[in-house]
């Protein structure tokens, strides 16, 4: 009777597996990667074309041909004469020279060129994917889902960009870059677990804290969305002081919920919309502190206990550089460094998710 292999034998080939498993991934880890890094690199883009008032200097949408600047004097002469007839034109910018459009066309254009250029890499890493069978059916299928993602992103930030273009606007609807914002979040996040869970962890451990792991990463989600809504109301450059906003540490009723009707004080009342903001990182820094807390105590040492830690440090460098932002009336550098660090929190929400999932997998 032939015997079969030993627990001993079982127990150190099993190593090996999960390392042979991760060697081939390893290429599709790093696509994933190249293309959040790439996400990463348009929200900081993104941030700068918002700062800089460059988002409506290009008035038209065209997915092929928009790709090419213009050319020639003459070229340069009708996207010039186009964004003149603009409300943004019309009622902030008129006289501007054709040099200072072209400072906010370049920014404009190559927020829309790098993505353009994330569609491209995302579409061929799935098609080596899809047609090599480099993954299970089920996950090819999720990284179809994820490109659709991506493509609608596309689409809500033309939306975003005609809201700007009706009349009497001179900058972009606060809900609509709001979406673009929380929607880039969505697919950055997406794009983070999938090249987690192809990691191989090095050592099994417990899952821990998989419940407030899901908290601090809708925490973290919610605070993105009203940052969005904070930059589309341009909420930062009012109420420049802390902890006080407005002499108060809790404004009255008739400050924050001045306008009619009632829910619109949420989107346009700077007052509120800021508030709101301070509310979330004071709730998201607790419950940092608090995961650290309870990590340590009942998993010290653990991966789970050094990504709460991770976490917490992060929420803090990030309340603080907040404060430094708001307090010096949103310079580009600060508004810049802010919007990058929020989504670097977000990256490390998500890691944290899917170890906690992955952890009890493996134990």
């Amino acid at each position: 009777m032939t015997e079969g292999p030993s627990p001993v034998t079982i127990a150190a080939e099993r190593p090996r597996s999960i390392i042979l498993q991760g060697g081939a991934h390893a290429g599709i880890r790093r696509w994933l990667w190249a293309v959040a890094a790439l996400v990463f690199l348009m929200v900081v883009v993104g941030g700068a074309t918002r700062l800089t008032g460059s988002g409506l200097s290009i008035t038209e949408w065209k997915p092929i041909t928009g790709a090419l600047p213009p050319l020639s004097s003459s070229a340069w002469a009708e996207e010039f004469s186009k964004y003149r007839a603009s409300p943004q034109y019309q009622l902030l910018n008129e006289g501007m020279s054709l040099g200072e459009f072209q400072f906010i066309y370049w920014w404009e254009w190559g927020h829309r060129q790098l993505g353009r250029f994330i569609g491209l890499v995302f579409l061929a890493g799935f098609l080596v994917v899809a047609v090599r069978r480099l993954l299970p059916a089920r996950q090819t299928a999720l990284l179809f889902g994820m490109g659709l993602l991506l493509g609608l992103q596309g689409a809500i930030g033309w939306i975003m960009v005609a809201s700007g273009l009706q009349p009497g606007m001179v900058a972009v609807a606060p809900v609509k870059l709001t979406l673009h914002l929380t929607f880039a979040g969505l697919f950055f996040a997406s794009v983070i677990a999938f090249a987690t869970a192809l990691t191989p962890q090095r050592r099994a451990e417990p899952a821990r804290g998989r419940a407030m792991a899901w908290l601090l990463l809708a925490l973290v989600f919610a605070q993105i969305a009203l940052g969005g809504l904070v930059a589309g109301s341009r909420a930062g450059f009012t109420f420049n002081t802390w902890p006080l906003l407005d002499g108060a540490l809790i404004p009255p009723a008739s400050q924050l919920f001045a306008q009619t009707p009632f829910w619109e004080n949420f989107v346009d009342n700077v007052a509120l919309v800021q508030f709101n903001h301070r509310l979330g990182a004071y709730l998201l820094l607790a419950a940092a502190l608090w995961h650290l807390w309870r990590m340590r105590a009942i998993a010290p040492g653990s991966g789970s206990a050094r990504r709460a830690g991770a976490i917490a440090g992060l929420v803090l460098a990030q309340s603080a550089l907040g404060i430094v932002t708001l307090l010096l009336v949103v310079p580009l550098w600060a508004g810049l460094a802010h919007q990058a660090l929020g989504f670097t929190v977000l990256a490390m929400a998500v890691v944290n998710v899917t170890r906690a999932h992955s952890g009890s997998r493996l134990a």
